[in-house]
């Protein structure tokens, strides 16, 4: 008889609890459905300025940053774009002149003469081309003049041509240097600016729930970032285009160079040669 009595007690108490856990269930269950168990800053709904993207992606952060944010991210963009386009075209240039200077330079190297130079040198718009033309017009310019002063006015030509090649080289590298020097600070600008909205919105939604703050700080940081992917890449190509260039110029030096030796000993020659045709009668008359 107790253990029966006992048993009706343990199934009637654990009747009672299961009815105490349905009723709390029942309850917690209807005030999740009527919001009447969530935190004050969760109620703030995330509208206008403050509503948070599905995912702080690149993308989205652009298109839900502000007007002026967005200006700054376009420009930076786009002086990136411009930054590996200059890459890629003086890369090309560059390496076309230095091939033809090379060659140049072998057929400069081979001759005797500066017309036989002028005959076997490739036709172009190379800087061997230019060297060798400015010596033929001096030389041909000054036929009827003493030959003392011939080597001094060709070496003026020579050296404008090499400083007119250096300013070619060098065109497009300017554009690297201004992106490399003010593509930070036009990041900093979006960055202020996407912070001053980010705290605007925050006054306006009257809390400080990171769903509010975390956008425009995402948005405004994205722009410093920018700044720092279009400059760093800029300054980093605009420094071996400047030692490329300054390589180069030193190629167009050694040419100049190789055509003053050749306009000196074509002078020599003629000197030579006038000075045999003088003295020839006077052997003969020996």
């Amino acid at each position: 008889m107790p253990a029966r009595r006992n048993s009706r007690i343990r199934r009637a108490s654990a009747a009672v609890l299961t009815l105490l856990l349905t009723q709390m269930a029942g309850r917690a269950f209807a005030q999740a459905a009527d919001g009447s168990t969530a935190s004050p800053d969760a109620a703030v709904p995330l509208t206008g300025f403050g509503r948070l993207p599905h995912n702080l992606s690149p993308w989205n952060m652009f298109t839900s940053a502000d007007i002026v944010v967005q200006a700054v991210m376009v420009s930076l963009a786009f002086a990136s774009v411009v930054t590996w386009t200059i890459l890629i075209a003086k890369t090309l240039e560059l390496l076309a002149a230095r091939r033809s200077l090379k060659a140049g330079l072998s057929v400069l190297g081979n001759s005797r003469t500066l017309e036989q130079a002028a005959v076997h040198v490739h036709a172009g718009r190379s800087a061997i081309v230019h060297l060798i033309t400015a010596a033929l017009q001096e030389a041909m310019m000054s036929a009827d003049m003493p030959s003392d002063g011939l080597k001094e006015r060709t070496q003026s030509r020579l050296e404008r041509i090499e400083a007119a090649e250096g300013r070619t080289l060098a065109l497009g590298t300017g554009v690297l240097a201004t992106i490399g020097a003010t593509a930070p600070f036009v990041g900093l600008f979006g960055t202020v600016w996407g912070i001053m909205n980010s705290f605007i919105g925050i006054s306006k939604a009257e809390t400080t729930n990171l769903a509010i703050v975390a956008p425009g700080i995402a948005e405004a940081l994205l722009a410093t970032a920018l700044g720092l992917i279009a400059a760093i890449p800029a300054v980093v190509i605009y420094n071996h285009f400047a030692r490329a260039i300054a390589a180069h110029r030193a190629l167009v030096a050694d040419a100049s160079a190789e055509v003053l030796r050749l306009v000196s000993r074509d002078s020599d020659r003629r000197q030579s040669a006038t000075t045999a045709a003088a003295t020839a009668p006077a052997r003969a008359a020996q």
